[in-house]
């Protein structure tokens, strides 16, 4: 028995952000209709590293696509040189449980996540929406963009980083997919005059004030992925309709965790999670002046999805090693 081994090259050569969002927008719709496992992420944290390792299983029974992500954050490695997150994603078959490709998941990881924001905006932003703001220069806000630039006629965009040499790099790498104007800043109040807004930040404490948010604005909060995390001032929270990827995951390591921990907000206040509202089940964005908050801590069925079309396309294509397992 062999498995196929597939490197970051080899995930880069077989996946497109169009196929990303794709496979992601077809997850969220069979958790939304309820023909998915998947456990709430296992978390191991480094205190003195500052870091956490997590494992990630899923099993969506309608693409027939099984397997677990194994995936670290840590985000003092870019002072080394290392990304703040590594990732490997293990394919199993559904049918024997027999181990089918192990892959690289980190550049998987940007995409897919950078692929629910699309997906969500598709759904909860104004569909006239043309500005977007960014919070956090890093690799996460290019793919938010990257996907964006997918779903909308983007024409501006403004970047807001401590660093404003990594808002430059984030401007001229994205030049090469987005023709609209760029705004840079170190200033994050700059940049939340915007249709829609991406936070993609490490932080602890809230970035973004309530009254820095216009009516009709849509918010990706990406970054509060751990217990304690969170970037937005949480009355803009009692003021939005809320949507999570996963309430479970969300109440323990999402925008949200936080506020309901601190009584700020309660679980009533969670409009829906993404997965109803792509089956259907619920309506998305339903007037123009209302404010949209997708909380995004990421999921298992991404990963999964996304790695099976990843392992489809490189089978197509000839790419990758053949190992022996057994």
């Amino acid at each position: 028995m062999e498995i196929l081994w597939l490197s970051e090259e080899d995930v880069k050569g077989s996946l497109s952000m169009e196929g990303t969002m794709e496979a992601v927008e077809e997850a969220f719709r069979e958790a939304g209709r309820g023909t998915v496992q998947m456990p709430p992420k296992s978390y191991l944290i480094y205190k003195k590293y500052d870091g956490d390792l997590r494992t990630m299983p899923a099993y969506l029974e309608e693409m027939d696509a099984t397997g677990v992500k194994v995936v670290n954050v840590h985000p003092e490695n870019p002072g080394s040189g290392l990304p703040t997150v590594m990732a490997l994603v293990i394919l199993n078959s559904p049918k024997t449980g027999a181990p089918i490709a192990v892959m690289g998941g980190t550049f998987l990881t940007n995409m897919r996540t950078g692929a629910a924001g699309a997906v969500a905006a598709k759904y909860l932003a104004k569909k006239s929406s043309k500005t977007v703001g960014i919070v956090g220069a890093g690799a996460q806000g290019r793919s938010q963009l990257l996907g964006l630039a997918e779903a909308f006629d983007i024409e501006a965009v403004k970047v807001a980083d401590v660093s404003l040499d990594r808002c430059r790099a984030l401007e001229e790498e994205s030049r090469t997919f987005l023709d609209a104007t760029f705004e840079i800043s170190t200033d994050i109040k700059e940049v939340c005059d915007a249709d829609i807004l991406v936070t993609t930040t490490p932080s602890r404490k809230p970035l973004v004030k309530d009254d820095w948010i216009n009516e009709g604005t849509h918010i990706n909060a990406i970054g509060a992925d751990a217990a304690g995390k969170e970037e937005l001032d949480p009355a803009i929270l009692r003021r939005a309709k809320v949507v999570v990827d996963d309430v479970v995951q969300a109440t323990h390591s999402g925008e949200v965790n936080v506020p309901l921990a601190e009584g700020l907000i309660a679980l009533e206040d969670i409009y829906a999670t993404i997965g109803e509202v792509v089956a259907g089940k619920v309506p998305g964005r339903t007037n123009e002046d209302e404010i949209t908050v997708f909380d995004s801590t990421g999921l298992a069925i991404q990963d999964v999805a996304t790695a099976s079309r990843v392992y489809r396309t490189a089978v197509e294509k000839g790419l990758g090693i053949r190992l022996p397992f057994l």
